[in-house]
């Protein structure tokens, strides 16, 4: 184990001999840690102020569907803030179906669906997105963090249950989760 920094850096052992050069690696190692912080530090502490917001998401119930024929489709409007120098941000999405798919499962068995992701509020269609691959090059409208000044939303969130899917799933309760991560650009 290394010797604490303050003993090795006055160049001696907590039992007070002249450090080994294993010793002396490890000092060398802690000060290298040290100056790669001190050079990370500014950047970090910038990336800090960069701060991005979601509200007014809940949870999506597709329900009893009776039509298997056509797709079904749950929409719904959000607040995305992005206190960036343009308003950027990114959207990465990720099922909880083997590998980050998106999937409804019951038991054992999956219903794929889509994710579609739109910059502007009220739509019914946008980007396909991809497991665990974020979308980039998003801009919000919002001007204060919960929309209640400004836009009342920026953006929608869009799932689609294909008809193809549907129609070959198993009769069954099905479920699942997914997640969002917004970030600034």
């Amino acid at each position: 184990m290394a010797p604490p920094l303050s003993r090795a850096v006055r160049g001696r052992t907590p039992s007070g001999s002249a450090p080994t050069r294993a010793e002396s690696s490890a000092r060398w190692s802690w000060l290298r840690c040290i100056a790669l912080l001190a050079l990370v530090a500014p950047q970090a502490l910038s990336a800090q102020s960069n701060n991005v917001r979601v509200t007014q998401l809940s949870d999506v119930a597709f329900g009893a569907l009776a039509n298997l024929g056509v797709d079904a489709v749950r929409t719904q409007s959000v607040c995305v803030f992005a206190h960036t120098a343009n308003g950027g941000y990114r959207v990465t999405a990720t099922g909880s179906a083997p590998n980050g798919a998106f999937a409804l499962s019951s038991g054992a068995t999956l219903l794929d669906y889509e994710v579609q992701w739109s910059p502007s509020a009220g739509q019914s269609t946008g980007s396909q997105l991809s497991p665990n691959a974020p979308l980039t090059g998003l801009i919000s409208s919002a001007t204060h963090q919960s929309c209640n000044n400004g836009p009342a939303s920026t953006a929608s969130l869009i799932l689609v249950l294909r008809s193809a899917a549907l129609s070959s799933a198993s009769a069954g309760s099905y479920s699942g989760t997914l997640t969002l991560l917004v970030g600034p650009e």
